[in-house]
């Protein structure tokens, strides 16, 4: 599960790779607003993304980790404001209505909503631009 504010996430654990703590960002000024910038994670060049701007519920307002995910383009890191958890989803209570992600789910007394990644980091959702992502597959 990804805190981000007081919501939780999910993400399928065959898409994370890893988890860091206080990834140190470098900010990209001509970057789309769901890019926070980007972090080097072992010599790679990982973008880091707002997931709750990705999701359009607002902002993180402070990176605590970045859950690295494997996407077709390349990694990404997903920002949350607190240490991700790993669970076992169950079963589908209801749908989300949030665009790219795929159902609610119950896990204790917290609501967690599945993403789809595979939705959420294509290059209609990030505005056409995805140069962060060409960056850390070493593409110009």
């Amino acid at each position: 599960m990804l805190p981000v504010g007081a919501e939780w996430y999910a993400v399928p654990l065959d898409w994370v790779r890893e988890v860091v703590a206080d990834p140190p960002v470098a900010l990209l000024a001509t970057a789309a607003p769901v890019v926070l910038g980007l972090f080097n994670l072992r010599g790679q060049i990982v973008p880091l993304f707002d997931t709750a701007a990705l999701l359009g519920v607002g902002s993180v307002p402070t990176v605590a980790f970045a859950a690295v995910v494997q996407t077709p383009d390349g990694l990404a890191g997903l920002a949350t404001t607190a240490l991700p958890e790993r669970v076992a989803l169950g079963t589908s209570t209801r749908p989300s209505e949030l665009a790219g992600t795929n159902g609610t789910y119950q896990v204790g007394r917290r609501v967690v909503v599945l993403l789809d990644v595979a939705v959420l980091l294509t290059a209609q959702r990030l505005g056409d631009r995805r140069p962060d992502i060409a960056l850390a597959e070493g593409r110009p």
